[in-house]
């Protein structure tokens, strides 16, 4: 395998979180809650007669997706006519754009943790972001086909990279980031479960000895980032082993089965598609003026790698701990919540980063929906405030988290409810160590010729006998003093 590596290209739709849709008023509503063909109208019908109209917030909200990776926008930009002859866009094309796109030749920069565990960083360069409209919603059933035009003619934002992502890796830090800022700047939830953020990866691989990219395949509408990494992964392995059996790889569409956890072929394309691009008949050229993009530019909010230098510079954590907490807007807003609550900086990282984030993985509750939690940003300062303080230690603290995860009651409460305040008076801890030594005078001597490892179990049986409410820097400090005593 070390003589292959992945030639990747991504492509990513990001539905813009207009109140009404590219080309008409009609509202946009959740194309998952809502009833089917209730946000509808002549326009997203296809019905003859009707004219589209541009929608400016769309153009604004692209233009900040197309300023925050650093692209150029042109002066002029155009829609065009795309063949498509589905029944999900009624009037048989798509409104898109082509050769004049509103955003090109941009850059994201990623930080990436190789499989082998190896930090570094990389420039993915974005080709193009243009708007386009969405289309509507096909459910198979029973052999017929249904529609639901909610989401016809949603605002589309399509951003396509280079093929300068070469590893699952690459392309899992690229898509997280890309969410993150989608997510600062309010132009998009990041919700991949409900379809408004899809990711389409472009796989071919190359030998060490190609001078040539080989033939590609494209995995369509990839509902999570996990599985854009599970999916690259797979088709990769795959790939290869048709090369290296001399079969060859042929141009297709493929997509993922999540239950099955594999890639499903689903059509193979003799010849590149034929869209028959033109200009839009109906739509003028667009001109973006130089003051325009700036009055954009000036509404852009702290992007996350501004907060994320923030976070390392004023409240002094580290860089790994400030990039987890910036990854997800969400997961930002509570940190900066549960500070604002009274809590401080370094200890309510890493009670985040730890034993929250364990918690939600455990509940299968992803990072950027923290805030539906029950424990608030208010109680979870408090917590972090107890230990801080040193009313609870470590696994007490630990104890009250996973009841408050269950409740969402105060910390303050559970603790005095059931008297779990940390013990510290020295007195009443040495009187239990001496108890345990007494207790374990074989263990004592163990540890007295050099088997230090044993210390770890004293201290154990000291804070069981403390019923796990002993401060642990004390018990350890009166454990050793006791034991050095005894080997005099």
């Amino acid at each position: 395998m070390s003589d292959w590596k992945p030639i990747i290209g991504l492509e990513i739709h990001a539905e813009l979180l207009t109140a009404s849709k590219m080309f008409s008023a009609c509202p946009v509503v959740d194309s998952v809650e809502a009833a089917p063909n209730t946000a509808v109208d002549p326009v997203s019908l296809g019905l003859p007669g009707t004219l589209p109209v541009i929608n400016q917030q769309a153009l604004e909200f692209a233009m900040k997706v197309g300023l925050a990776l650093h692209c150029d926008i042109p002066p002029l930009n155009q829609f065009a006519r795309k063949s498509y002859f589905y029944p999900d866009l009624p009037k048989g094309y798509q409104i898109s754009q082509y050769d004049r796109p509103l955003c090109k030749n941009g850059y994201l920069d990623i930080e990436v943790t190789s499989e082998k565990g190896e930090a570094y960083s990389k420039r993915i360069r974005i080709r193009r972001a243009h708007l386009e409209e969405d289309t509507g919603k096909l459910t198979h059933v029973n052999g017929a086909s249904l529609v639901d035009y909610n989401r016809a003619g949603v605002p589309l934002l399509e951003i396509v990279t280079e093929p300068d992502i070469n590893s699952a890796e690459e392309a899992e830090a690229f898509g997280r980031k890309l969410r993150a800022i989608l997510q600062y700047l309010g132009v998009n939830n990041g919700d991949m479960s409900k379809g408004v953020l899809r990711m389409e990866p472009n796989i071919s691989v190359m030998h060490r000895d190609d001078a040539e990219f080989r033939e590609r395949t494209e995995v369509k509408n990839l509902n999570s980032i996990r599985n854009v990494y599970r999916a690259i992964k797979a088709e990769t392995e795959r790939q290869i082993k048709l090369w290296q059996t001399g079969e060859g790889v042929k141009r297709a569409t493929l997509g993922w089965d999540e239950g099955k956890q594999k890639l499903v072929i689903q059509r193979y394309k003799e010849s590149a598609d034929e869209y028959r691009y033109f200009p839009e008949p109906d739509l003028p050229i667009v001109e973006v003026s130089r003051e325009w993009v700036e009055s954009v530019r000036a509404t852009l909010p702290e992007l996350p790698d501004a907060k994320r230098s923030r976070f390392e510079e004023a409240l002094g954590l580290s860089h790994y701990d400030a990039m987890v907490l910036c990854l997800d807007k969400p997961v930002a807003d509570y940190y900066e919540a549960v500070l604002a609550a009274g809590a401080k900086p370094k200890p309510a990282a890493n009670w985040i980063i730890t034993a929250l984030f364990s918690l939600m993985n455990s509940a299968g509750v992803e990072r950027d929906q923290i805030g539906s939690t029950q424990v608030s940003p208010a109680h979870f300062a408090a917590l972090v405030t107890l230990v801080d303080g040193g009313t609870l230690n470590k696994g007490t603290a630990t104890d009250v988290l996973n009841k408050m995860w269950e409740s969402g009651t105060d910390p303050n409460q559970i603790v005095a409810a059931e008297g779990l305040v940390q013990v510290s008076d020295s007195s009443a801890i040495e009187g239990v160590v001496n108890e345990v030594l007494a207790a374990n005078e074989a263990v004592v001597q163990r540890y007295l010729n050099g088997e230090e490892k044993v210390f770890g179990a004293l201290v154990g049986q000291c804070m069981k006998a403390l019923k796990g409410k002993g401060n642990p820097a004390i018990v350890n400090e009166l454990l050793k003093q006791a034991i050095e005593r005894q080997g005099k």
